[in-house]
């Protein structure tokens, strides 16, 4: 299959189911993840799919959708598209959420589509049947009277049915706002509901592109003081910007390459900017170091983050440097994967006077945060010999590898720490039973190097595997799976990040555990850690996060469902 025919297959599969992941993409066309992510990065930037976390949408979210929705659809698109995809990124699995009718909002479908266990309730007609389509959550549309464009209900029914409902996050945009006023409708039906809608909510986060700022249309139906949070696009005033920091909302403006938030100004305090390069919004582990961060920033109060994503390569994380550089920052988190990149970041943030804190992967210059890597690692070896000493009377024929050798020497150490750990449970392994493989960082190429591993050890049924990440213990599962090789391997992990978590789970799983690094905490530490240096207040040259080796045994009690 040529590329173009691949990319042409990739768009069938779409119109037929609307949504796909990566990983269902490349199974289906028997190509790697990595060749995948290429096809739908080039396939959106010819605008005929939408990229989203961990795979692809159709761009219009329903073929039949109205056309007076998909005629307001496409006004200010990109600028919609970009607030939705933070939007929907406050959303976690188990939620229960109200969506407006608004055309912003209805761009949020497109990025919930791999959320599970939500309760979606709305008033937009497109907008249920979208979200009604994936049949892991449950979409309830607000009975009423039918407008006559056929895009959304009113009235005192869906009223009357929002008073019980007690909801998480109402998302809703609106056609006019001012901080005199706060949000404003055209018409009057439209706004009576919005304004129950926000009354049942416990926060009320508002989708406004900044055409729409300085407006006051027809109908009040949202005060400043009752909206938690305002998402809008990077073509923001300035002066409006400054107006809404007087307020208590939180503001985050969605640009093309960075999403900066700001919190309210405090006059009695220092408020700093910082900026956080994210090692890439594919990985699990990095997006929830993500989320944390942003949650600990926003409970600071006066730090002001910018979010931009490395996406895992070099050259990226340079432009990305240059760019922060450019916003004034006065601290950079810089989470980036190659060793030799980072000298070069470094000096040009130091030749700009600005210090960094270096997330798992040490920089010169940097204080380090991150996993104590030969101590998570020889946690973990040290369970999988036991493992091997219970269920395999202590042999392996072959000891399997996945390193990550851009990283260098420090991450380096979780390696050598399994293997130290395994060995002083099951002595030492002889060095011509040891292959060492570069996993990439990826689930995609772990697999390609297990796959060969298993091709040329045909006769070997006692194999165990260490993984620098849960990627490369993932890709290592999937090779065997498919290879129909499952019993011949043992596998554990490094992170214990939530997509390796059900598979921990599962019974009789071949991934024995993982040793858990609690993205979900580096948040609190990195910014405790930040505010330090701004303050020049000493900090030690490295801070370590907590490690736990997870297990079937104790995964509910660190990660209940």
């Amino acid at each position: 299959m040529t590329t173009f025919e691949r990319r042409q297959r990739i768009l069938t599969l779409l119109r037929e189911q609307s949504n796909a992941t990566v990983i269902e993409l490349a199974k289906l066309l028997n190509v790697s993840e990595g060749t995948i992510r290429n096809d739908l990065t080039a396939l959106d930037e010819a605008q005929q799919i939408m990229r989203v976390r961990g795979g692809a949408v159709v761009r219009d979210i329903h073929p039949g959708q109205m056309p007076a929705l998909a005629a307001k659809a496409r006004v200010n698109a990109p600028a919609k598209q970009r607030i939705a995809r933070w939007a929907a990124d406050m959303v976690e699995d188990g939620d229960a959420i109200l969506l407006d009718a608004s055309t912003t909002v209805f761009h949020m479908a497109a990025y919930l589509q791999d959320r599970r266990n939500l309760t979606i309730i709305t008033n937009g007609i497109e907008v249920a049947r979208a979200l009604a389509a994936n049949r892991a959550n449950t979409t309830i549309l607000i009975g009423g009277v039918l407008r006559a464009d056929g895009t959304s209900v009113t009235g005192h029914l869906g009223e009357k049915m929002l008073r019980d409902l007690l909801i998480k996050t109402a998302f809703v945009s609106c056609s006019g706002f001012t901080v005199e006023v706060g949000l404003t409708e055209l018409d009057l039906q439209e706004a009576q509901l919005k304004s129950h809608m926000i009354r049942s909510a416990s926060r009320v986060v508002a989708l406004i592109d900044s055409s729409k700022f300085g407006r006051a249309a027809l109908v009040p139906f949202a005060a400043v003081e009752q909206i938690s949070h305002i998402l809008t696009d990077s073509q923001v005033d300035p002066a409006t910007l400054e107006c809404l920091r007087q307020t208590n909302i939180t503001l985050t403006v969605c640009g093309e390459t960075t999403a900066s938030s700001f919190t309210p100004l405090d006059s009695q305090r220092t408020h700093y900017r910082v900026g956080f390069a994210n090692l890439s919004e594919e990985i699990p582990f990095a997006v929830d170091v993500r989320r944390g961060l942003e949650r600990a920033a926003k409970e600071a109060g006066n730090i002001d983050l910018i979010v931009a994503d490395n996406q895992l390569q070099g050259e990226v994380a340079l432009r990305i440097a240059e760019h922060l550089i450019g916003k004034g920052v006065d601290l950079v988190i810089e989470y980036q994967i190659d060793e030799k990149v980072g000298s070069l970041i470094m000096n040009k943030f130091q030749q700009a006077g600005i210090p960094v804190i270096a997330v798992d992967i040490p920089m010169l210059g940097a204080s380090f945060f991150g996993a104590d890597n030969y101590q998570s690692g020889h946690t973990a070896g040290a369970a999988l010999g036991n493992w091997i000493k219970k269920q395999w009377a202590g042999a392996v024929d072959h000891l399997i590898v996945l390193e990550e050798p851009r990283a260098g020497a420090l991450p380096a150490a979780r390696i050598h720490g399994q293997i130290d750990g395994l060995q002083s449970i099951i002595g030492e392994i002889p060095a011509e039973k040891i292959c060492y493989l570069d996993s990439g960082n990826t689930t995609e190429l772990s697999e390609m190097q297990m796959s060969r591993v298993l091709e040329e050890y045909t006769s070997a049924h006692h194999l165990a595997v260490i993984s620098f990440n849960d990627d490369a213990a993932f890709g290592a599962l999937s090779a065997a799976r498919k290879a129909g090789r499952e019993a011949d391997v043992v596998i554990i992990g490094q992170g214990a990040d939530r997509k390796l978590r059900p598979e921990i789970r599962r019974p009789n799983s071949r991934i024995i555990g993982s040793t858990a690094f609690m993205p979900e905490k580096y948040g609190e530490k990195l910014i405790d850690l930040a505010l330090k240096i701004l303050q020049g207040k000493p900090v030690p040259p490295a801070v370590y996060t907590d490690h736990t080796f997870i297990n079937t045994k104790n995964i509910d009690l660190f990660y209940p469902e």
